[in-house]
């Protein structure tokens, strides 16, 4: 999420709830909704906690300019292994196809339709749940 995004997220985007860990914000722009979580308001310089995405709209994010397929499939997998991450969840992998790699813990996840897990392209190990990719330490090609 650029610095810019986090910005309009926190000017245009809707408030959404306040819990421990801050003030949400939620701003969709070309079906995808980034998600800002921000503590310390009463400042001037609010800091930022942390930032996601979600694919809000599927249909959308695909016509939009911004993102293509892997792109959004890149999205709904994250979304979904963060969600509950304790949690199997190989029917929301299965229909998604991540071509390029993307980072959670130490390794580089991949997949391919009708797979219902993740891959590492360095080790090669399989996860179905966040909590077990970040529970391994990858020790693939690259010597991590």
């Amino acid at each position: 999420m650029s610095t810019r995004t986090v910005s309009d997220a926190i000017r245009r985007g809707q408030l959404r709830w306040n819990r421990t860990d801050g003030w949400r914000f939620a701003l969709v722009d070309g079906g995808i909704r980034f998600v800002v979580v921000v503590g310390d308001t009463e400042t001037n310089s609010p800091v930022v906690v942390t930032g996601w995405t979600e694919v809000a709209n599927r249909e959308a994010a695909l016509d939009a300019r911004r993102w293509d397929p892997v792109d959004v499939d890149t999205i709904a997998v994250r979304a979904a292994l963060s969600e509950s991450a304790s949690t199997p969840i190989p029917d929301r992998i299965r229909p998604r196809t991540v071509t390029r790699p993307f980072v959670v813990g130490d390794h580089r996840l991949k997949t391919e339709p009708g797979e219902p897990y993740v891959r590492c392209d360095d080790c090669g190990c399989r996860f179905r749940s966040k909590d077990a990719i970040t529970s391994r330490g990858c020790h693939g090609r690259s010597g991590r």
